[in-house]
């Protein structure tokens, strides 16, 4: 008996719609985020900062700087996460170094 395609629909749709609060989600969805744009093949992902948008007021989005290795490269990306449904807003690299 096949599933109706409304069940994928609102399963994909929920899963898109994720409130990011925690430290455990913004991991979660930084990596999910950078995976999409850089592929599978990065290493030794890790968060560097993480700053509430806007400074001061109601908390609207997640300034995220995140680092990762690609290619023998250790990469810099900037990324803006909005807080009630975890959609990217703005990503953007910062720096691309040689590791020491």
């Amino acid at each position: 008996m096949p599933i109706p395609q409304k069940f994928f629909y609102i399963q994909i749709h929920a899963r898109l719609l994720a409130q990011v609060t925690t430290p455990e989600d913004i991991e979660k969805e930084s990596k999910r985020t950078i995976e999409a744009l850089y592929g599978n093949g990065i290493s030794d992902f890790k968060i560097r900062e993480v700053f509430a948008l806007p400074e001061f007021g109601p908390r609207v989005a997640w300034d995220v700087q995140v680092t990762f290795n690609l290619e023998g490269k250790k990469n810099t990306v900037d990324l803006e996460i909005q807080e009630k449904n975890g959609n990217v807003t703005n990503a953007r690299l910062i720096d691309t170094m040689d590791p020491i």
